[in-house]
């Protein structure tokens, strides 16, 4: 790093750190002072609610008053009782908005008083009435006593509501003059961080120059290492294909070796226990009996080296073709294992290599499932389709977690490079306690 342009990277550091210490200084002093005048605003606005409906509830009361005083009848009392019991609670409202203002609190007593002597004067007359003192009644109601009390209300209620349109308005004009504030901090602020980024980005062009050509020169050895992944995956995959075909080779080779030369020897020695057992005739039953014996064991032996053979190169394969040698394979694997096996075999036009591949395919499918599903049933398929043949083996075993298969089972491995070395991708399902399903998709035209 060049130590010389360090000052300028701490001189661009600390404009931008002042610029959003500035910006933070500002919107929190800009959020109170709002939140102040909205809180001013909404209480003005609350108080001028409240103001209201006390002088509506004081005219429903004078209203009911002068129609039961008028008819005589309870029923017409019903808003004066319900406006008597609510300006309790509206002037208890009234006089917690008005305690921190002197001024309006003053105003707000006087009103009160008024307050007090009008329901005194609506509470006098209604007595007299139920009282059946006309003229009392009467001549409350022709004075303009009521009248003056309510005409005070009014003009309480009216200066109290101008004080509060008062702080509305001041309200009003603070955000006004903290938006005013705000904006200029904000674009004086703004310039300086504008001026902190100009010399930052002075500051790191270099650097960014640098980092292109470092990236760019990693780029090239990625690009290089990559290469020679690639080439030596494919390497490896030719040596994999390679050993496979090799290892088909020799076990062809095995399985003709087998079938030439020991199976000429126990069929040579089975003809020799035929000749000798026939020479014998019945002279010696102990002796026949142990030729008997020998003959079944070169029988066992005889079947033992085809099923080995067949395991080491399917002959069925070339001479009765890929769905009878997998009928072959599913019924004698049934019956060593005591299996149920159902087949649904179409006949497809594969080459020798790619039949191979999917005799193979269901053959180590088979073996895992005897020595690890524990299941009771397979199910084997044999679909023909448009350009490609599908394979399914599925079982009722116990599956497996696919995440937790050990690495050295080559097994999985070993069908999936097979699959793929012919064209094709092979997918296995499974999960614990749900069976296994292994699917190959392969071309036909490989």
């Amino acid at each position: 790093m060049n130590f010389s342009r360090l000052p300028k990277i701490a001189i661009s550091l600390s404009l931008a750190v002042l610029a959003v210490a500035g910006l933070v200084f500002i919107n929190e002093a800009s959020f109170r002072s709002s939140s102040d005048a909205v809180a001013d605003m909404e209480e003005a606005q609350l108080t001028r609610g409240a103001l209201n409906d006390l002088k509506q509830t004081i005219l429903d009361a004078e209203t009911g008053q002068r129609g039961y005083l008028l008819t005589g009848d309870e029923r017409y009392l019903e808003p004066y009782t319900n406006a008597i019991n609510q300006v309790n609670q509206q002037l208890d409202l009234l006089r917690q908005i008005f305690t921190p203002y002197r001024e309006q609190l003053a105003e707000f007593g006087l009103m009160s008083r008024h307050i007090s002597r009008k329901l005194a004067e609506l509470d006098l007359s209604i007595r007299m009435r139920r009282e059946d003192k006309e003229e009392a009644w009467r001549f409350i109601l022709t004075t303009d006593v009521g009248k003056e009390h309510m005409q005070a209300i009014r003009d309480q209620t009216t200066k109290l509501a101008a004080a509060s349109i008062r702080n509305m308005e001041q309200g009003h004009a603070q955000i006004k003059q903290t938006l005013l504030l705000s904006r200029i901090g904000v674009s004086i602020l703004a310039i300086v961080g504008l001026l902190a980024f100009y010399m930052y980005l002075l500051q790191t062009r270099a650097l960014f120059n640098a980092g292109i050509r470092e990236q760019q020169s990693l780029q090239r050895e990625r690009d290089q290492l990559d290469l020679q992944v690639r080439e030596r995956t494919a390497n490896l995959a030719e040596l994999a294909t390679h050993l496979q075909n090799v290892r088909e080779d020799e076990r062809g080779h095995l399985a003709r070796e087998l079938h030439d030369e020991l199976g000429a020897l126990l069929t040579a020695a089975k003809l020799d226990v035929a000749r000798l057992k026939s020479r014998l005739g019945t002279s010696q039953p102990e002796a026949i009996d142990r030729l008997a014996h020998l003959t079944t064991t070169l029988n066992s032996g005889i079947a033992l080296k085809r099923r080995i053979v067949e395991d080491l190169r399917p002959s069925s394969l070339s001479h009765l073709g890929l769905v009878a040698s997998l009928e072959i394979l599913a019924r004698e694997f049934g019956e060593r294992a005591d299996l149920t096996i159902t087949t649904d075999l179409e006949n497809v036009d594969l080459g020798g290599s790619a039949q191979l591949t999917v005799y193979r395919l269901v053959q180590e499918s088979l073996t895992n499932i005897g020595k690890y599903a524990e299941a009771t049933q397979i199910v084997i398929s044999l679909l023909n389709m448009d350009g490609y043949i599908t394979v399914e083996v599925r079982d009722n075993g116990k599956g497996f977690d696919s995440n937790a298969v050990n690495s050295n089972s080559h097994g999985l491995t070993g069908m999936r490079h097979r699959v793929e070395a012919a064209g094709g991708r092979l997918t296995v399902t499974t999960s614990p306690q749900a069976g296994t399903k292994v699917t190959a998709v392969l071309p036909k035209d490989r």
